[in-house]
């Protein structure tokens, strides 16, 4: 199945960015069938939660993916993820890694910018105390703005001369400008619809020049704000002033190394632990609870017992979560993801053989928005499709648009119409 999207993690040194890619990408109850996450050292597989089709049907015990996993009706489907390395200050004029920074950024249709809360480094990562965080996220937008703005202007008399001389339309000249950063006609279109702009691109000032970029910015480059080391004493008042700052529906709050901790000693059979919630066992919980075997955990030692109750504290109880399975699904949202079920028998939802009676073995996420015909294009490629079926093999034209519960289980008929 395709993997895109590909969703970038950005975050200065030291702001647990590393971290933040391992808790993602660390599928130790999740991996079924997809027997790696790293695809290059700058490439990996995350998982992103989701409400699986087969909790609709009753079928949860018959669900096989083929990569990723379903547990209750609760699957984890693989997506893909970019390292973005070297976010320092002036990277839009070359400093640190800059060039391949902003050339890695492009490729991403979403960012995730890990943010140190706590306030203990500082701009380039180094250690110190009071630092604001608030800087880094205003910086990094500065950033990506001046490196699209300085690219355009360098080249504005001419664009305007050929604007003119071809008789393009707006979207037509961005996008010829804009097509370097991964954009489409249908983001530039987007993005000139925000602004209502009533001017004709030859007439636009350098302010309007300004507001076109910073739109584009924030179409192409939708930014979910990780605000990671949440259990860092100095982290709530960095909280409080960002959230004040900044769009709260892209904020999540998240402790990374907290989620590493705590899939480590799952996996090593010390705690009962469910990913993205606030509930963790021990073998003394599970015994207190009437369990004389304590859910045949092994027992903690003094310094992780303690460990465990400080995070149940700090992080668990009083966030609900370490996060970091939000963050994900935060990136899914601002892109308005939708699962969709590709099956041979939508019927009996099988794909493989028939006798098979695995149930929603593939699951591929679409954009917002998508029609059937996107769909049939991302799964079957150049593949000729005959005709297509929803639930019960009823037929499903290629315009209707697909979302959850809707046009999201589908089966791709091959041949000549």
């Amino acid at each position: 199945m395709p993997r895109d999207p590909l969703i970038g993690l950005v975050g200065k040194p030291s702001a647990g960015k590393s971290s933040t890619l391992n808790s993602l990408t660390d599928a130790t109850s999740k991996v079924g069938n997809f027997p790696f996450t790293t695809i290059d050292p700058q490439r990996a597989i995350g998982y992103l939660q989701i409400d699986c089709a087969c909790a609709r049907f009753g079928l949860q015990e018959r669900c096989k993916p083929n990569y990723g996993s379903c547990v209750n009706g609760r699957r984890s489907v693989p997506i893909e993820l970019l390292d973005v390395a070297g976010l320092v200050p002036g990277a839009h004029e070359g400093k640190g890694l800059g060039n391949k920074f902003l050339d890695d950024l492009r490729h991403a249709d979403a960012l995730i910018h890990v943010v140190d809360v706590s306030g203990t480094t500082d701009a380039e990562g180094k250690n110190t105390r009071g630092y604001d965080p608030s800087v880094d996220i205003a910086w990094l937008r500065s950033e990506i703005v001046a490196w699209i703005r300085g690219n355009l202007m360098d080249k504005w008399g001419s664009i305007k001369r050929r604007h003119i001389a071809v008789k393009a339309t707006a979207v037509e000249t961005l996008q010829n400008q804009f097509s370097g950063y991964g954009s489409t006609s249908a983001v530039v279109a987007r993005t000139l619809d925000r602004l209502a702009l009533k001017e004709p691109l030859e007439e636009w000032s350098n302010e309007t020049i300004d507001r076109v970029v910073n739109a584009f910015t924030d179409e192409k480059f939708p930014t979910v704000i990780a605000l990671n080391k949440i259990d860092h004493p100095d982290a709530d008042k960095n909280i409080a002033k960002i959230a004040k700052m900044q769009d709260p529906n892209s904020i999540v709050l998240c402790s990374a190394v907290s989620e590493i901790f705590l899939r480590k000693l799952a996996k090593q059979g010390y705690i009962r632990y469910t990913e993205g919630s606030e509930f963790v066992d021990t073998r003394e919980d599970l015994i207190a609870d009437g369990d004389p075997d304590g859910g045949g955990l092994k027992e903690l030692d003094d310094k992780n017992r303690n460990r465990i109750e400080n995070l149940k504290d700090m992080v668990l109880y009083r966030f609900g979560s370490t996060g970091v399975n939000q963050v994900l699904s935060k990136a899914a949202d601002i892109l308005g993801l939708t699962p969709v079920f590709p099956v041979r028998n939508t019927t009996t939802f099988s794909s493989g053989a028939s006798d098979s009676k695995a149930v929603f073995r593939d699951c591929v996420l679409v954009k917002k928005g998508s029609t059937v015909a996107d769909v049939g294009k991302k799964v079957m490629g150049d593949a000729p499709i005959a005709y297509i079926e929803g639930v019960g093999s009823t037929r499903v034209a290629e315009e209707q648009i697909v979302s959850v519960g809707k046009n999201d289980i589908l089966s791709f008929k091959i041949g000549r119409a």
